[in-house]
C-alpha cells in the first residue's frame, strides 16, 4: 500500500510539472498587446520596481529626521584585572612606598537605551525635498518607459504581420511562377518556345524560392521578438487578431498633425526640468553645510557588577542611570572646503540649465521631424497602394501576352520583378505608417500611457 501511495504521489507531481511546462496560447489585438506589455513586459516590471525603490528611498530620507532609538547590552569579564599603585602610607605603610590595589569587580554588565531626535539640520530639509524630486523623476521616467514599450509593441506587432503577409504573398507568387514554368517547359519541349524563356523563368523561380525561405525564417524571428517585447516566454504562441491593412487605414489621422505641439507635454522636457531641479537641491545641500545642527538625546541605563556571573540571579543588584542632553554643532572654518563644494554644485546647476535649453530646442526639432515623417509615411502608403495596383495590372497583361506569344520571357520577368518589389514596398509602407504615427504620439505624449505601481 505504501508503495502504491508513493507511486501515486510521484505521478501527480510529474503531471503537475508537465502542466506548468505546457505552452500557453495568447490572442491579442494591437491595443490588447500594448495593455498586456504595460503590465507584464520585462521593462514594465523593472520600471515598477524602480518606483517602489524610490518610495522606499523617500521614506529612508524622511525617517532620518524622526526619533531614533538604539539599545546596547555590554558584558565584560576582566580575565586579568588591572592593578593600580597607591601610596602605602594610606594603609599605614612607610611613606614613599606604594601598594598594589585592584579596583572594581571582575565582571560587569550594562544595558542602555538611547533616544535621539534631530531638531534642526538644514541638509535634512534639503534632502527631504530632493527625495520628493527623485520620486517625481522616477515616476516620469516610468512614464517614458511606458511610451517606449507602447512604441516597441507596435513595431514588433507590425513586423509579425508584415512578415506573415510577406510569406503568403511570396507563396502565391511562387505558385504562379511554378505554373508559368511548367507551361513554358511543356511548350518548349514541343518546339514552340525558346529555351531562354524556360531559363528566365527558372532564374526567377529560384530567386523567389530563396526569398520564401528567408521570409519564413524572418517570420519566426519576428514572432519571437514580439514574445520578448511582451514579456511572454518564446515557447508560447501568440495569435494576432488584427491585420496590417486595417491597422494602416485606422492609423491615418491627419488631425494628429494639428495637435498642440507644446513641448511641456514631452517626456524628455519634463525629465530635463526635473534634473535641473535636482541640481538646485544639490546646490542648496552644499550651502546648508554651513548651517548649525541641533539635536537632543535621552538615555536610560542600568549596570551590575560581580566577581562571578550572577547577573541572572534575583538578588543581583542593578544601578540605574539616565542622561538628557542637547548637542549643537556649529561649522566655523573648513579651509574653504565647503566653498569649493558649493562652487562645484553651482557649476553643475549651470550645466543642467544649459542642457535644459538644448533639450527644449531638440524637442522642437523632434516634433517637426516626427510630423514630417508621419505625413510622408501617409503619402508613401497611398502611393505604394496605387503602384501595387498598377504593377498587378502590368504583370497580368504581360502574363496574357506571354501566353499568347506576344511578350518575351524577359519582359514577363521584368513585370514580375516589378510586382514583387511593389508588394514589398506596400507592406513596408504600412509598417512605416504605424511606426511613424507611434513616434509622433510618443514625442507629443498623446497616448498618456502609464505603468501602474501595483
Amino acid at each position: 500500500m505504501k508503495h502504491k501511495l508513493t507511486f501515486l504521489f510521484l505521478f501527480v507531481s510529474a503531471w503537475m510539472l508537465a502542466q506548468e511546462d505546457t505552452a500557453k496560447t495568447y490572442e491579442f489585438t494591437l491595443k490588447d498587446a500594448v495593455t498586456f506589455a504595460l503590465d507584464s513586459s520585462y521593462n514594465a516590471q523593472n520600471a515598477r520596481r524602480d518606483i517602489q525603490a524610490a518610495l522606499k528611498k523617500k521614506w529612508e530620507t524622511t525617517a532620518q529626521g524622526l526619533p531614533q532609538i538604539d539599545a546596547t547590552v555590554d558584558y565584560q569579564n576582566m580575565l586579568k584585572q588591572p592593578v593600580q599603585l597607591i601610596p602605602a602610607e594610606f594603609f599605614g605603610g612607610e611613606p614613599g612606598t606604594f601598594s598594589p590595589v585592584v579596583f572594581g569587580t571582575k565582571q560587569q554588565m550594562a544595558a542602555t537605551a538611547t533616544a535621539r531626535q534631530l531638531i534642526f539640520d538644514g541638509s535634512y530639509i534639503v534632502a527631504v525635498r530632493a527625495a520628493k524630486t527623485f520620486l517625481d523623476y522616477t515616476d516620469t521616467n516610468a512614464e517614458k518607459t511606458a511610451l517606449e514599450i507602447r512604441k516597441d509593441v507596435i513595431d514588433a506587432y507590425g513586423n509579425v504581420l508584415m512578415a506573415r503577409e510577406s510569406v503568403d504573398i511570396i507563396k502565391k507568387n511562387l505558385k504562379t511562377l511554378k505554373k508559368n514554368l511548367d507551361e513554358t517547359r511543356a511548350i518548349y519541349e514541343n518546339g514552340l518556345q525558346e529555351e531562354e524563356s524556360v531559363e528566365q523563368l527558372q532564374i526567377t523561380y529560384a530567386q523567389v524560392k530563396n526569398q520564401l525561405s528567408n521570409a519564413e525564417r524572418m517570420a519566426e524571428i519576428s514572432q519571437q521578438s514580439l514574445n520578448l517585447t511582451l514579456g511572454i516566454p518564446l515557447k508560447n504562441e501568440i495569435i494576432l487578431l488584427d491585420n496590417l491593412d486595417n491597422l494602416a487605414e485606422e492609423n491615418i489621422s491627419l488631425s494628429l498633425m494639428n495637435t498642440d505641439s507644446s513641448i511641456e507635454n514631452n517626456i524628455n522636457y519634463r525629465l530635463a526640468k526635473i534634473q535641473t531641479e535636482q541640481r538646485k537641491h544639490e546646490l542648496n545641500l552644499a550651502k546648508s553645510a554651513a548651517l548649525p545642527k541641533l539635536s537632543a538625546f535621552i538615555n536610560y541605563g542600568t549596570t551590575a557588577n560581580s566577581q562571578d556571573f550572577t547577573f541572572l540571579d534575583n538578588d543581583q543588584k542593578w544601578f540605574q542611570s539616565s542622561v538628557l542632553g542637547v548637542s549643537l554643532n556649529i561649522p566655523i572654518f573648513s579651509s574653504l572646503q565647503r566653498s569649493a563644494k558649493t562652487a562645484q554644485a553651482r557649476i553643475a546647476l549651470d550645466q543642467a540649465e544649459t542642457q535644459f535649453d538644448q533639450a527644449k530646442e531638440q524637442i522642437r526639432l523632434q516634433i517637426t521631424q516626427a510630423k514630417n515623417n508621419y505625413q510622408f509615411s501617409i503619402e508613401k502608403y497611398q502611393t505604394s497602394k496605387e503602384n501595387l495596383s498598377l504593377a498587378e495590372r502590368i504583370e497580368s497583361k504581360n502574363q496574357t501576352k506571354f501566353s499568347e506569344g506576344v511578350a518575351t520571357s524577359f519582359e514577363l520577368r521584368q513585370a514580375q520583378t516589378q510586382l514583387y518589389t511593389a508588394q514589398q514596398e506596400f507592406l513596408q509602407s504600412m509598417l512605416d505608417l504605424l511606426n511613424s504615427k507611434a513616434t509622433l504620439e510618443t514625442v507629443l505624449n498623446t497616448p498618456q500611457v502609464k505603468i501602474s505601481n501595483q
